[in-house]
């Protein structure tokens, strides 16, 4: 079984800290690269800015048989802001980059631009509202990014939350668990790939905006099956009156989430199905993400060249697209090795099935 230690807790970190809004996934790519490289048979980033990835199997199937080409896609993007004028003394108007709740946003510092300028978002002060305003929810364009009197940005610079990354006890906080984790996870596949597959992988771009990167991902590698790894909502909080929540998507530390159904995708039943074997023969711990709102890039790749065979796999995650996610470091370790154990166990009669 794998294992989450130091070494993954500061990668993982280290991709959470990073600025890498929609469209600008720069910085998380560099980190991608640089851990991918030493692993990998192939490497390339293409024209809009994915990272792909393949390692060959190693292992000689019985004439006629080709091991199974594997793709699994976690999307290096994360929602924020774009910057779209200047207002002068330091305000600048923006737009966001991806679904985000306006009710989080007044007050919230936030960084901009590759020099990482410090703000805060700010509007006009409850002192000063009328009660009709505040009955409201202050709309976007509304609000200003002040970064003081000397402070610089451009049209077209991205923004995301201020929030640092630290481990709680058992959980992890931070901006952009989704889906850092999952780009985790892909990576510390690779190093422990196993030899029965061809396995492919997609760290891919412009997921929060319309699941772009992935698409052409899915494209290229033309694989057998894929799998999105990806970071889902949480809805577990208890109930406002304090009965039982009986509706939930996942829970936090009941284990990855096996999708069966979203917004963008109906999951490969058979698929489903050899995640659930697998888990259960593994003793890992699982749960079914509840069919609902929300969809990931298998929605994509699902439908490339004459069809992809899909499933998605995710670790479960308190307070999406905010300022601050929670999520658990059982779940994150449980969630890879679901995945390695099914990588290990896939043969072309599984496809056949």
């Amino acid at each position: 079984m794998l294992s989450i230690g130091k070494s993954q807790i500061n990668l993982l970190e280290k991709l959470c800290n990073a600025m890498s809004v929609s469209g600008d996934e720069g910085e998380v790519r560099r980190i991608v690269l640089e851990e991918v490289k030493p692993h990998a048979d192939e490497v390339k980033v293409d024209a809009l800015g994915s990272v792909l990835v393949r390692k060959n199997a190693s292992t000689t199937l019985s004439k006629g048989k080709k091991p199974v080409r594997v793709l699994l896609d976690a999307h290096m993007d994360e929602v924020g802001f774009m910057i779209v004028a200047d207002d002068g003394e330091g305000f600048f108007q923006f737009e966001t980059v991806g679904s985000i709740d306006p009710r989080h946003l007044v007050g919230k510092q936030v960084i901009v631009g590759k020099d990482y300028s410090v703000g805060v978002i700010g509007a006009k002060p409850i002192h000063m509202t009328t009660s009709e305003e505040r009955s409201h929810v202050i709309e976007v364009d509304a609000m200003r990014i002040d970064l003081g009197p000397e402070g610089k940005a451009k049209p077209g610079d991205r923004a995301t939350f201020a929030t640092k990354f630290k481990i709680a006890g058992p959980s992890i906080m931070s901006k952009s668990i989704d889906d850092r984790i999952g780009v985790a996870i892909l990576i510390e596949l690779l190093k422990n790939a196993p030899k029965n597959i061809e396995l492919c992988l997609s760290f891919s771009v412009q997921e929060e905006i319309g699941l772009r990167g992935a698409k052409v991902a899915g494209y290229y590698f033309n694989p057998d099956l894929a799998i999105a790894v990806d970071s889902t909502p949480s809805r577990d909080l208890p109930d406002f009156d304090g009965k039982e929540n009986y509706t939930y998507n996942t829970k936090l530390g009941f284990g990855p989430a096996i999708y069966m159904a979203n917004s963008s995708t109906i999951d490969n039943p058979r698929l489903v199905h050899f995640l659930e074997e697998t888990a259960v023969k593994s003793k890992i711990p699982y749960q079914f993400r509840q069919p609902g709102g929300g969809g990931t890039n298998a929605g994509a790749i699902q439908q490339s060249r004459t069809g992809v065979p899909v499933v998605s796999v995710s670790v479960p995650h308190r307070y999406t697209h905010s300022p601050i996610s929670v999520s658990r470091v059982d779940d994150w370790e449980n969630t890879l090795n679901l995945l390695h154990a099914a990588l290990k166990n896939m043969s072309p009669e599984l496809i056949k099935r």
